[in-house]
């Protein structure tokens, strides 16, 4: 295992496919079905320190009625050859599916945010997030090359349904990749966790002044950011891509459908009842801070971060698989279920044993590169915690 010292952490989510309904039926095998393609994100360019965050829109991605069986990405050169994290960060990336109109006569690609105007409508996936947060289908971060992200026979992600897409419109794809080149860095860790004083930063790529209490986050790592180099240090610029393999099988009646879940740790769920039910109010985030140990804590003895949530699903069901998005620092994710009977007794079920994770060291600079779900189960409700290290205070 391997711990490393940090003053904040990216909100930790939690990607669920939930089966709703309450008989599994029989498991038609698929896999001599399954299609495969690789596909490559247009091509960026990293020089030692540099930063990219792009939004890249109508991407290649597999065509009709179709069920996703899984989606795995990486970093990789001209030549298709994987780069290696201590060199080139992969922060995160994010797929996501969107409705374009067909009366577009070219495909916008603002790089530098994603779309919102009538002519691109996100289709978010069905968790229970607000507005477009968390809204992507597919994701993650550093852990990439080691999660897999398999989903099991007989189900499968239904996209391409065309019943499903307004009259005048068509199904896209786009992928945000942010990604950081830490190549002869002063401190790669405080790089990769973009801390503001690395990036000589006050003001974020909107112009609005960075307060002062911003530690660190994705305000001072935008895209064309450039963190501190050791002195002297120079190396070549590179051209990467983000590549990406898809598998799929064409939709048929065998195939049971899952939804896809996120969830996230730091929501600050409200709860309010009204004639109609009760309402959730959520208030899911993309990053938060946690704050350094005192100086008498002892060494393993609580110097931990550990955040907790309640959240309430509006449906049941099965499930299917799941997996935690971590950074550097993260011990592991736990995820529980618990029933809720019309008595009001509860029932708690354990869904799945703690998300382990596989780490690197290089010199100073600690990666997590994989997470490890040995199995999961349960349904209904759902209660996630997350551990992290904080850093002690000198």
């Amino acid at each position: 295992m391997c711990f490393v010292r940090r003053d904040f952490v990216f909100s930790v989510a939690i990607l669920l496919l939930l089966f709703a309904t309450t008989c599994l039926g029989s498991f038609l095998k698929t896999e001599n079905k399954i299609k495969s393609a690789v596909f490559l994100s247009p091509k960026f360019e990293l020089g030692p320190g540099s930063v990219i965050n792009r939004y890249y829109y109508g991407i290649d991605f597999p065509k009709g009625h179709i069920a996703l069986k899984s989606f795995n990405a990486e970093v990789v050169d001209e030549a298709g050859n994987s780069i290696p994290l201590h060199e080139t960060y992969l922060h995160h990336w994010v797929v996501a599916r969107y409705h374009q109109s067909k009366h577009v006569t070219h495909t916008e690609n603002d790089t530098h945010r994603m779309l919102h105007n009538s002519n691109h409508v996100m289709v978010r996936n069905s968790g229970i997030c607000q507005g477009n947060a968390l809204g992507q289908y597919f994701g993650l971060g550093s852990e990439t090359r080691g999660t897999e992200t398999r989903v099991p026979d007989p189900f499968g992600i239904e996209v391409g349904n065309p019943e499903e897409v307004p009259e005048g419109f068509e199904e896209k794809w786009m992928v945000n990749v942010h990604a950081i080149d830490t190549r002869g860095t002063e401190d790669k860790m405080g790089c990769t966790e973009c801390k503001c004083e690395l990036y000589n930063v006050t003001v974020d790529k909107y112009g609005r002044t960075i307060r002062p209490d911003y530690v660190g986050g994705l305000l001072c790592c935008s895209d064309y950011a450039q963190c501190k180099l050791k002195e002297g240090f120079e190396g070549p610029k590179r051209s990467l891509y983000l590549r990406y393999t898809v598998k799929w099988v064409d939709w048929d009646d065998s195939v049971v459908p899952v939804k896809i879940y996120i969830l996230d740790v730091t929501d600050s769920l409200k709860l309010s009842n009204n004639s109609k039910g009760i309402n959730s109010d959520h208030n899911c985030k993309v990053e938060y801070r946690v704050d350094s140990c005192g100086m008498d804590h002892k060494e393993g003895n609580g110097c931990v971060d550990v955040m907790k949530t309640s959240l309430p699903l509006q449906t049941g069901g099965y499930v299917i698989y799941g997996v935690a998005h971590q950074h550097s620092g993260g011990i592991g994710s736990t995820l529980y279920g618990q029933v809720i009977y019309k008595s009001f007794e509860n029932t708690g079920l354990f869904c799945c044993n703690i998300l382990t994770l596989k780490s690197q060291r290089h010199g100073l600079f600690c990666e997590i590169y994989g997470l490890c779900f040995p199995g999961w189960k349960g349904y209904m409700f759902f209660n996630t915690k997350i551990w992290k290290w904080k850093r002690s205070r000198k």
